[in-house]
């Protein structure tokens, strides 16, 4: 039934992988996404901090200054590399890379693909905890600010899958199914930009109606739990889409639906978390001011 509809399927546009080569140094589309992802996250979160509105709980007292957010960029980089790297490795590599046990230097060539979002979560969460505890930060409403950004990330990172040609969808029938180079002669979903949509803008879009119209900032966690919830929640509905990455179990669900059920267990701690502890003044900030004397 697909070759019946050539007509009816959308041209994939044939973006080179690589924006700019020069002799043996070669600038990628994927480390482009990975680096705007980063550097429009850092903006976001400066945004956030700078705008008093959303810490009223705390004397409009962010958890984290602007200078602190600078420093945790490389934290925050070092989590998504590695953890992504070592996730996808540990997620995937035994079925679609089983050299990269052979050849550990494999492991390096994070250009050519290969990162696991799990994994790159881990990997944050991790950099969240530790700079925490060197910052002596509150961990929790931290990982709230972090949670906020990641979908600008997520929406880089999906766009670059899709001009890669990798993780594209099921064989389709549907208008604006697309041949992809790498996926054989049939048209299939663009589970990428499915997934674009729905981690990037749409979960983007809920999270800043949660800290704009309902505060969410000031509930500690609620931020963390909501990421979690819906990230799980779209990951899962995106991967119904997507040729499967790798199936698990009776092949009745997927690694990547398996890996996003669990973080419903992360969420519902966090909306318990929420639920149970209340922001706490800053004493500096919030403590009564002596009368001073006429």
């Amino acid at each position: 039934m697909f070759q019946l509809l050539p007509a009816l399927v959308l041209p994939y546009p044939q973006i080179d992988p690589v924006l700019i080569e020069i002799g043996p140094v070669a600038i990628r589309w994927y480390a482009i996404a990975y680096i705007a992802g980063i550097l429009l996250g850092w903006w976001y979160a400066i945004r956030l901090i700078r705008t008093p509105r959303f810490w009223t709980a705390w004397g409009g007292k962010p958890p984290m200054t602007a200078e602190q957010a600078d420093d945790f960029i490389l934290w925050a980089t070092l989590g998504i590399i590695l953890g992504g790297r070592i996730g996808y490795i540990l997620f995937y590599g035994f079925v679609y890379q089983p050299d990269l046990y052979a050849n550990p230097m494999q492991w390096l060539k994070i250009w050519e693909g290969g990162m696991s979002f799990h994994g790159g979560l881990i990997g944050v969460i991790l950099a969240i905890i530790l700079f925490s505890i060197v910052k002596r930060l509150d961990m929790v409403r931290v990982g709230d600010i972090v949670a906020s950004v990641v979908p600008i990330g997520l929406l880089t990172g999906r766009l670059a899958n899709f001009i890669n040609g990798e993780l594209w969808g099921k064989p389709s029938d549907v208008p604006w199914a697309m041949v992809f180079p790498t996926g054989g002669p049939l048209p299939r979903h663009p589970s990428q930009l499915y997934e674009a949509a729905l981690e990037g803008i749409v979960l983007f879009l809920i999270l800043r109606l949660l800290a704009t119209g309902f505060r969410a900032f000031n509930r500690p966690g609620l931020i963390v739990a909501a990421f979690l919830f819906f990230y799980g929640l779209f990951r899962i509905i995106g991967e119904i889409f997507r040729d499967s990455d790798q199936l698990i179990g009776d092949g009745a669900i997927s690694m990547g639906q398996a890996l996003s059920a669990l973080m419903f267990l992360g969420a519902a701690f966090f909306a318990w978390w929420a639920a149970t502890h209340k922001a706490k003044p800053d004493p500096q900030t919030d403590a009564p001011k002596t009368p001073t004397p006429a």
